[in-house]
């Protein structure tokens, strides 16, 4: 399922697969519809795994080939780390990158190696709009940002609680946005200066001609990792 594109000058794309080979959900976890657990060692352990060995070293290839004005990488879930938990302690939620942080690491570490031109994950099934920086150290506001998020909520599936989503924000610093009340989709735009999100809310969910409403605007300047308001 993982493959690469190309178009021209101005787009690497490079999709991959994140469901058929990663490792089992760590810390007691069930796979599928894992809870958000407590942190446990086995969360970290090495040869953990979110695309299995054989795709990671694809993709490192890929990163290392990509040739295009911006590098977007589309995959399955949220990739920036998300500590579900207020105050002392960490939470994540087991069934995806959260629970296979080297995975993760070796994928921004492949980012960081070969610096692809302005690289852009852009991500969905968490049911909630979410934009985030993608930082070489989460435990660290201050280290460098590799790529930016844009992550697209669900069409009509309902997301997570305002309390999941302001402790979201304000455990995790690298967290640019995030809204679970709100159905909709992402517009991405692509330009040699600038790529730009558009954020889109539709009035009804349940309403097939529904309206559509503007949500929020984030933009990405060409050589400058992170997005800002737009």
């Amino acid at each position: 399922i993982h493959e690469r594109y190309r178009f021209g000058d101005m787009l690497d794309l490079t999709l991959l697969d994140d469901r058929q080979y990663r490792s089992h959900p760590p810390c007691g976890a069930a796979k599928g519809n894992a809870p958000a657990s407590t942190d446990c060692e086995d969360r970290t352990a090495a040869g953990r795994t979110m695309l299995g060995l054989e795709q990671e070293r694809w993709f490192d290839a890929a990163m290392a080939g990509a040739r295009g004005r911006w590098t977007v990488v589309a995959q399955q879930t949220l990739m920036a780390e998300l500590d579900r938990k207020a105050g002392e302690g960490k939470s994540f939620w087991m069934d995806g990158w959260d629970g296979n942080p080297g995975s993760r690491d070796r994928l921004l570490g492949s980012i960081a190696a070969h610096r692809p031109s302005n690289p852009v994950v852009i991500s969905g099934d968490v049911h909630a709009f979410w934009v985030a920086d993608l930082k070489q150290d989460f435990a660290d506001p201050a280290s460098a940002t590799l790529a930016s998020e844009i992550v697209g909520t669900s069409i009509t599936s309902q997301g997570p609680s305002e309390a999941t989503i302001r402790t979201g924000l304000a455990e995790n610093p690298h967290i640019r946005y995030a809204r679970g009340d709100k159905r909709g989709y992402v517009r991405m735009t692509l330009e040699k200066q600038a790529a730009r999100a558009d954020l889109f809310a539709v009035d009804d969910p349940f309403e097939p001609n529904s309206g559509v409403q503007p949500l929020a605007a984030f933009a990405i300047e060409n050589g400058v990792p992170g997005a800002r308001p737009a």
